[in-house]
């Protein structure tokens, strides 16, 4: 089977956990959604499935503390980060996220890939650099989301992406970048495809 087209409608929330130790055994291919607290993740997350209120989203950014899973076939699932960066939480909360994110990323062996979520209009702040300096040193594939690209014009738009794209090409890794907007359902078939591509693996065998 080369070619698999995943239906994301049918994905459902699996379970939700602080650490890694409380998440379901290390198997099959999972996806993970990171980015700063108000880049839109659980946003994007909806709009992909098509359901919206798989991922919680909030007016207030940071509202992901936990790492929540879902699964859209068996072995096969996406994973919501606990966002990065301005969440307006006490410190000490602000650490444990970022210990549980650490620890995912550099500890399951089934993370396939990593999608980076970015707002259009402020995008590669230190730490999205940071996160894709580490996927691409543990030689993960990335795909950088803009987000909100409703916002801006269609010039301003590709102006942006075009920007990302040249200011990437020094990490050298496999990172593709897109314009992204749930509201105006603007690259949801070119997440879809791009996980479709990322959990292919799974169905070489069948």
């Amino acid at each position: 089977m080369s070619e698999i087209k995943l239906n994301y409608h049918k994905t459902h929330f699996l379970t939700s956990a602080p650490n890694i130790r409380a998440i379901p055994e290390d198997t099959g291919i999972e996806i993970a959604f990171a980015g700063r607290s108000n880049a839109g993740k659980s946003t994007a997350l909806n709009a992909l499935t098509n359901q919206k209120s798989l991922a919680r989203t909030s007016k207030t950014p940071g509202r992901t503390q936990l790492i929540n899973l879902f699964e859209v076939e068996p072995n096969c699932k996406l994973v919501d980060l606990p966002g990065y960066g301005y969440a307006a939480v006490p410190e000490k909360m602000k650490i444990e996220w970022q210990k549980s994110l650490g620890e995912y990323l550099q500890k399951r062996e089934c993370l396939g890939g990593l999608v980076v979520l970015m707002d259009i209009r402020h995008p590669l702040k230190d730490l999205d650099q940071q996160m894709i300096e580490w996927a691409v040193s543990a030689d993960l594939p990335v795909m950088l989301l803009l987000t909100k690209a409703d916002k801006l014009s269609q010039s301003a738009r590709s102006k942006q992406v075009k920007m990302v794209r040249e200011a990437i090409l020094p990490f050298q890794g496999d990172i593709q970048v897109e314009a992204f907007s749930a509201q105006n359902k603007i690259g949801i078939d070119k997440l879809a495809a791009k996980l479709d591509s990322w959990f292919a693996p799974l169905f070489r065998n069948f």
